[in-house]
């Protein structure tokens, strides 16, 4: 908790029209999670020092892990001891999918709480939801408010929530809470938080336009839960940006994409085979996937994969956006783009440059308090537009305005007019 998790990073919460929709998009975002966190690493220096990690994420997986010696399997486990090996931290990437779907590629171990996988069972909830809920329950509560201890369990969700929102996931599912109209949410947390609201807007707006592309075209992006976690380490080395390779599944249609996805790939200059059978048990699924830069997945490579940031501009050129918009978003895809060609500095490449170039760095690693208070100045100065950065951000100009655009100031009238009429 002390090395500022809450501050660290950039979460962002998606309501699903349905349970069905939020499984769909909770399996089908988190192969996208080493992606992003690499390409918005934030964090190489801890405690004075410059590490050889660009992110946040193991340290605080560390940080926060309160398993025993027997937990994370340092000591053997006694006889008739109710000690269990578990194999993650509590916080760490996700165990296992949640829809049938998915399930062929949940291929590593998932410890569960016996008790509470039973009482879901009995109680109707089929197994790969029950299997994610008493995965959460086998970690103990690490805070406790007093107001909060006697809880009615049938009206509140309270001591629910104590848990699950000590899960610190890269996906979280999240069901409605009680006597609410809110629905069924996942939430994506593995971006770190970048310097200026530029930049935040853009991974935001990525990860927005993504989950409209997934469920558009009805894409498929798993890959095995352990290929998740090899990409996950991948993610957080030094400059994995530009230096990492990583797990990603060659053909993104799945046997429902309607035909507009695979003209849509097509356009975009890749090949596509809509022709596999996501059911055939023959079928390797190992042959889905192959390793790829970041660039690559981002922004395609030639006929073979047709890149995350040219498929959103497909689907944009398929659904009608005022060309403000389309401007705007347009300069925040430049941003992923370039940051994933390598053409842009992430964060930690550019706070590594700084101090490196710092005429107080002794090339010892310490990042003493000259080197700490000039790199806080200049990130407050970028942060707040007083001054530019263009080996971070690229020259931009919106035409974003605080109203709302004409056609869908026109639309909302209409709707008004008619619900008046209808009512």
């Amino acid at each position: 908790m002390g090395f500022g998790m809450g501050c660290s990073c950039l979460q962002m919460t998606f309501q699903a029209c349905c349970i069905t929709e939020a499984r769909q998009l909770y399996d089908q975002l988190t192969p996208l999670c080493p992606i992003v966190m690499a390409l918005s690493a934030a964090s190489p220096i801890y405690r004075g020092y410059l590490a050889d990690i660009d992110c946040r994420w193991s340290v605080i997986a560390g940080s926060v892990d309160d398993r025993t010696k027997e937990e994370r399997g340092e000591k053997e486990i006694s006889e008739g001891s109710k000690a269990r090996r578990i194999y993650k931290s509590r916080y760490d990437s996700i165990d296992s999918y949640l829809s049938q779907e998915s399930c062929r590629y949940n291929d590593i171990d998932v410890v569960i709480d016996p008790e509470i996988y039973k009482q879901l069972q009995e109680a109707g909830i089929d197994k790969l939801m029950s299997q994610h809920i008493a995965h959460l329950f086998i970690r103990d509560p690490i805070s406790l408010f007093s107001e909060k201890i006697n809880q009615n369990d049938e009206e509140d969700t309270d001591h629910f929530e104590n848990i699950q929102s000590t899960n610190w996931q890269t996906m979280r599912f999240k069901p409605p809470p009680p006597n609410s109209k809110i629905g069924w949410r996942v939430e994506f947390r593995p971006t770190e938080v970048q310097l200026t609201d530029f930049e935040n807007a853009a991974f935001t707006v990525f990860i927005v336009l993504m989950t409209r592309v997934i469920l558009s075209f009805n894409l498929n992006f798993l890959i095995h839960i352990s290929k998740v976690d090899e990409n996950m380490k991948t993610a957080q080395v030094r400059d994995a940006v530009r230096q990492g390779k990583f797990y990603f599944r060659k053909d993104l249609l799945s046997g429902t994409s309607p035909q507009m996805a695979a003209d849509c790939i097509k356009r975009c200059g890749a090949k596509c085979d809509a022709k596999k059978c996501d059911n055939d048990k023959k079928y390797n699924v190992e042959d889905e996937y192959t390793m790829m830069t970041v660039d690559e997945i981002i922004n395609g490579k030639g006929n073979e994969f047709p890149g995350l940031v040219p498929l959103i501009d497909k689907y944009l050129d398929n659904v009608e956006c005022d060309v403000d918009t389309r401007c705007t978003i347009s300069q925040y895809l430049k941003l992923i783009k370039m940051r994933a060609s390598g053409e842009l500095m992430t964060m930690a490449r550019w706070i590594r440059e700084f101090v490196a170039n710092h005429p107080s760095y002794k090339q010892n690693s310490v990042v003493n308090d000259d080197i700490t208070y000039d790199l806080i100045c200049k990130c407050d100065n970028i942060s707040r537009g007083l001054e530019d950065c263009d080996e971070l951000i690229p020259l931009y100009n919106t035409r974003s305005q605080d109203d709302l655009p004409p056609a869908l100031t026109k639309y909302y009238n209409a709707l008004s007019t008619n619900g008046k009429t209808n009512g």
